[in-house]
């Protein structure tokens, strides 16, 4: 039963996502193994989405750690835990609390043991911005500990990059560049755990630098202007992290990531009249709780996942009293293929 409801939700997300989302494009996913344990390592810009769409577009069904806090509410902890949601523990969440990771590598250990798959941020937090921040060496703890089980379990690193278009902005596009598969046993230091550490993370950074965007932390700014000049495509890590290596082959064009399509511009004052209460449940009361630039996608990506089917469902309930099935069918139907266009061709 638990089967058939992870992939009932497995499907309204990865539907929802792709309604949500103008575009979103897969690259690799030949490099992702089906029969071994596999841990996912991609770079970490925007909140709950990130495993979102790595989780409903891998091939596999991922176990994913989640940062702690958001278990916090006991009405969604069978949810989260439902679609493999498992919580890890930082040094903000309480010194006290990190002990609890002790059960959590203990769980994850015996999962990959199981061939089963594991997604992990090894940055270990968020930001929008596009680069591949130091990891950290907590995603290392787990495999050292599953191979205490098994010395000799072939488990797989699959690097993975995230790469928006705009990270907060709607209507937004994303590519998701699975990388080639790492063998741990390749870089295993015997007798030296530490040197180990090292060469994992190395490795891993290095094939992210390569899978999305990297701006090194310095003149930022100042980089990302000169990218835009270029007409850098964000969607493709390959040709932008082209231009940052040699960025006079490369002739200031039209920015082709400004603003949105004529379409959009146009129509974007009969999607809110259409949409009026969905819009306004987010501008009046979620955008004004988003205390962090990484959540605003994920919570707009929430009230449209929750709001619309509901809002569709009354648009037919009224429009059924009042003119009659076939007209309320009609209605609803008329504007969800709006709303798709909308953020298709925005």
């Amino acid at each position: 039963m638990k089967n058939i409801v992870y992939h009932l939700i497995k499907f309204w997300i990865k539907t929802s996502l792709h309604l949500y989302y103008r575009k979103i494009i897969i690259n690799g996913l030949e490099n992702v193994p089906r029969d071994k344990p596999v841990l996912f390592l991609p770079n970490h810009q925007n909140a709950l989405l990130d495993p979102l769409l790595i989780a409903t577009d891998c091939n596999r069904k991922p176990y994913f750690l989640t940062r702690s806090d958001i278990f916090k509410s006991s009405i969604l902890n069978w949810l989260f835990e439902l679609v493999r949601m498992i919580p890890i523990y930082r040094i903000r969440d309480g010194r006290d609390s990190l002990k609890n990771n002790e059960a959590i590598f203990e769980k994850c250990s015996k999962l990959l043991n199981h061939n089963k798959s594991l997604l992990m941020f090894p940055e270990a937090n968020h930001n929008l911005q596009r680069r591949v921040r130091p990891l950290s060496k907590g995603f290392t703890r787990i495999l050292f500990k599953t191979l205490e089980r098994n010395p000799n379990l072939d488990i797989r690193l699959v690097p993975v990059g995230l790469n928006y278009l705009y990270g907060e902005d709607f209507p937004d596009k994303v590519s998701i560049y699975f990388g080639k598969d790492i063998s741990l046993q390749d870089l295993l230091q015997e007798e030296d755990p530490r040197t180990t550490t090292e060469r994992i993370k190395l490795k891993v950074s290095e094939a992210l630098q390569k899978l999305t965007t990297h701006i090194p932390d310095s003149d930022y700014a100042e980089t990302t202007k000169k990218l835009d000049a270029a007409g850098a495509d964000y969607l493709d890590p390959v040709s932008t992290n082209g231009i940052l290596k040699n960025p006079e082959n490369h002739k200031e064009e039209k920015n082709v990531n400004s603003g949105k399509t004529l379409f959009g511009r146009i129509f974007k004052p009969l999607f809110i009249v259409l949409n009026l209460p969905v819009v306004l449940l987010w501008k009046l009361f979620v955008k004004p709780k988003v205390r962090e630039p990484e959540f605003t996608a994920t919570l707009r990506f929430a009230v449209s996942l929750l709001a619309f089917p509901i809002y569709y469902l009354l648009l037919f309930s009224g429009f059924s009293f009042w003119f009659g099935t076939l007209i309320a069918v009609a209605t609803v139907l008329v504007i969800f293929i709006f709303n798709l266009a909308y953020v298709k061709l925005s």
